[in-house]
Formats: structure tokens, sequence, C-alpha cells
């Protein structure tokens, strides 16, 4: 077997998160080809050949799968966005179970409670925010502003018909889109790093309709003089949406780095903030703070959550990588205090303000990284809520947390791998899982949340 090679073959199965399994009997080996489901025949490319396993490149799919159904959305394959939305909701849901149950087996040591995977309360339109970005479908081609194209680093497919959010995002996706076409002016292009357009932040709330709008470019340009911005605006609010806008923005990221980076943020219109409710609590969310995307199934996860950690009365809880506070103060009513801590200073200010909205006084919140604010804090908890970021609790971080000694741990992971590999070492330091089960915050896509409560094993 050769890089460049071509092979046809069957999708066994699917490893978390989108890895088919693909066996060669000329080869006898199996190869792992991505963004294919259970059942397709495919044809590949081999593209990676490393430490004796090898992964190929799909090219594409000769034979549909049984299980298959027509996607509700017309860029579905060629954006990069989602990967499930040609099954049926019912099998993206057994799919995930199977991923994270084998996943988790493999991880815990001795025996656990398998709880499955609680649906989503809304399969389409479910997000609450969209960060769109710009460029071109093919090279030299028009201005483009959506997502990036399966695959590439480069390409950006127009999503204009998006079916991950609703009506209101794509006429604002719509409206740019042309306006900025309009202006001439060009998309920042990440190799020459030379352009203006960047990205398109969109945020709205489900429960309050409040609508966040955030155009972020470079500074190569004039924003007011050749964008004139406030015209920009005077489109965005001529728009008939059934949301309400409260807020236009611009800001400027001359990084060199293809993320949104805050480098200054401009009201152009109304405010920099807007409301959600969770669970009866108002929380006020900023531009750039981490709030799950998905408003109405965040419920359903933090419900979880709160049903894992178990008694709370005259207890004192630490919620680390706190975010907004959503946890924080979702446990606060029902529990003695509660000590946030969150690395962004922006989110740590947000959560501070909710609590105050929200009538709570029991809440605390530090900014700083756990690894370093967990010696500051000046106070020993009784249980421990985790919601770590994508990569999981730094080891040295892990270790101070287990040196507490708590009876509960709950871990939130929105990336199951991650979980996996922490619990090696939970595990090590004396903690038991007692119960594991998963939250589907996001349909038609690969992810999903897993929540986990350990317990001090006695000695």
């Amino acid at each position: 077997m050769k890089k460049g090679q071509v092979y046809e073959g069957m999708i066994e199965s699917v490893e978390f998160p989108n890895k088919g399994k693909v066996f060669l009997p000329e080869e006898e080996r199996y190869v792992i080809v991505k963004n294919g489901v259970p059942g397709q025949k495919v044809r590949f490319s081999v593209n990676k050949i490393r430490k004796g396993k090898a992964e190929g490149r799909l090219l594409e799919v000769l034979e549909h799968s049984p299980m298959e159904i027509e996607s509700k959305c017309p860029h579905f394959g060629q954006c990069g966005g989602c990967t499930y939305q040609n099954l049926p909701y019912e099998e993206q849901i057994r799919m995930k179970e199977t991923q994270v149950k084998a996943m988790m087996d493999e991880a815990v040591e001795g025996d656990y409670i398998w709880e499955g995977v609680k649906q989503s309360p809304v399969r389409q339109e479910y997000r609450n925010k969209m960060e769109f970005s710009f460029g071109d479908e093919y090279k030299d081609g028009p201005l483009a502003l959506g997502m990036h194209k399966r695959g590439s680093f480069h390409d950006i497919v127009n999503v204009s018909d998006c079916q991950i959010v609703d009506a209101d995002y794509r006429k604002i996706l719509t409206c740019t889109l042309e306006y900025a076409r309009e202006s001439g002016l060009p998309y920042y292009h990440r190799m020459r790093h030379t352009g203006f357009f960047r990205h398109l932040l969109v945020r709205k709330a489900v429960k309050t309709g409040e609508i966040l709008i955030d155009l972020v470019t470079t500074t190569e340009s004039e924003f007011e003089k050749e964008f004139d911005g406030q015209r920009w605006v005077k489109k965005l609010l001529s728009l008939e949406l059934n949301g309400t806008i409260v807020g236009i923005l611009h800001t400027k990221n001359d990084s060199v780095a293809d993320v949104v980076k805050d480098e200054g943020t401009e009201i152009l219109y109304g405010q920099d903030y807007f409301y959600e409710e969770l669970l009866g609590l108002k929380f006020k969310i900023t531009p750039f703070s981490f709030f799950q995307t998905n408003s109405l199934g965040a419920e359903v996860l933090y419900e979880t959550a709160r049903e894992y950690i178990g008694e709370t009365k005259d207890k004192v809880i630490f919620d680390l990588y706190s975010g907004t506070g959503t946890i924080a103060q979702i446990l606060a009513p029902v529990a003695k205090k509660v000590v946030g801590v969150e690395i962004v200073e922006e989110a740590v200010e947000a959560a501070r303000e909710n609590a105050e909205l929200n009538g709570l006084n029991n809440c605390t919140f530090w900014a700083g990284d756990v690894l370093k604010v967990i010696d500051e804090l000046g106070e020993v908890p009784d249980l421990i809520m985790l919601d770590p970021p994508r990569d999981g609790v730094h080891p040295k971080a892990l270790e101070k947390i287990t040196n507490f000694g708590v009876d509960r741990v709950v871990y939130i992971a929105c990336k199951p791998t991650s979980l996996a590999r922490d619990l090696e070492m939970l595990q090590g330091r004396g903690y038991r899982v007692e119960r594991i089960g998963c939250v589907d915050l996001f349909p038609g896509t690969v992810h999903v949340e897993t929540v986990c409560l350990l317990s001090k094993r006695s000695v």
C-alpha cells in the first residue's frame, strides 16, 4: 500500500468521532476513512500511512447505506459543518451511543451504570451561535461567506440555507454577504495575511429572541470610510426578522491565526450583550463568552449534571471552567456556596453580573487558569463540577483537584476521548466511576456531550 493509491470498500463501522473502518482483503488491513456512515461502499485515496495504520480521503460514495435518507440541507456533503444529516435522528443517536459506550467500557475500571444518550429537544435550527468565515468557494472566485468546505483549509461554502440555524441567521448572512460584495473589499487571505473581511459572528437567544451581530475584520481598510459600516447597520435593521437585533458590533482582528480574536470591539448599534434564559434563570452573554450553543439541549444537560451531583444542601461546590457561570448558578439555590473558576475574564465579569441579576449572593467567580487559581481559593470544596474545554483537564490541575478528596466529582465532557484519558488519573487517585450518560447537543454532527459521576473510594 502506498500513499495516493485509490481503493474501493465497504464502511463496516464508525468509531468516534467519524472514523469509518474499511477492510481491504487484498491488503489484509483496515483503513480509516472519515465522513462516511456504516453500509456505504466508498472510493478513497490513501493519504496517510503511519505506524502500520492507514488513513484514506473519501473521494466518492459508490453505493448508499440502507439506513441513509435525503438530507434536508442543500449544502450537506460540501460543507464541513455536519456529518450525519443523511441519517435518521434515531440512527444518529444509536451510533453515538455505540461509539461512546465502547470508549467508556475500555476506560472504566469495574462496573458502572450506563444511561445512554438523551435526545436534543430540537433537531433542526437549534444553534444559538454561528461563526461564519469569509473567503472564496474556489481560487479567485467571488466572495463567499459561510463554512469551511469539507476537508479544505481554504475554500468556503456559502451556506444561505443552513439548517442548524433559523431563518434570521440566514437573512443576516445573505444581507452581509451582498453588502460585502458591493463594497469590493477583499477577504482576509490566510496564507498571504492580507485582506479585510474575516468573520461574521451571530448569536441569538432561543427564549428571548435577542440577536447580537459582530463583523470581524482587519484594519487594512477603514471601516467607516471604505466599508461604510453605518449603511450596513441600516440594512440589517431593515430586515424582517422573527427575533430582535439588540446589538451590532465591529471587532478588529489583525492576528495571523485563523481564529476570532478580539483586538478591540466597537458598538455600532445598541449594546454588546444579549440575554438568554435557562431553567428559570437569566444570563447575560457577551460576544466571545462561552455559552452552550443549543439552549434547549443545555437545559437537559444541566438538569442531568444537577441530578448526578446529588445532595448539595450545606455543601461548598467548586465549578471549574465555569464560563458565564451557568452551572454555578443552577446549583447555587440548592447549595451553601458555589465558587466558579474561568480563564476568560470577560466571561467571569458576565458570570458576576448574571449572579447579581438572578439574586444569587452565594456565588463567587475567579478569573484565571484553574491550574494556578485553585491554590488561591482559600476554601476546601465538598463537591466538584468539571466542565473543561475540548482538550480536557491539564494533568497537574487534575492532580490538585483530586488532592481535595471530595466525595463526588461530576465531569462534563464535550469530547469523550478527553474524558476517557482523564479517567485514568482520576481512577488512579482513588475515584470510582458510578454513572455515565450522554446528551446530544449537536444533532446532525459527530459531537455529543458526556456526563460522568465519580465518587471517592472508601479506604
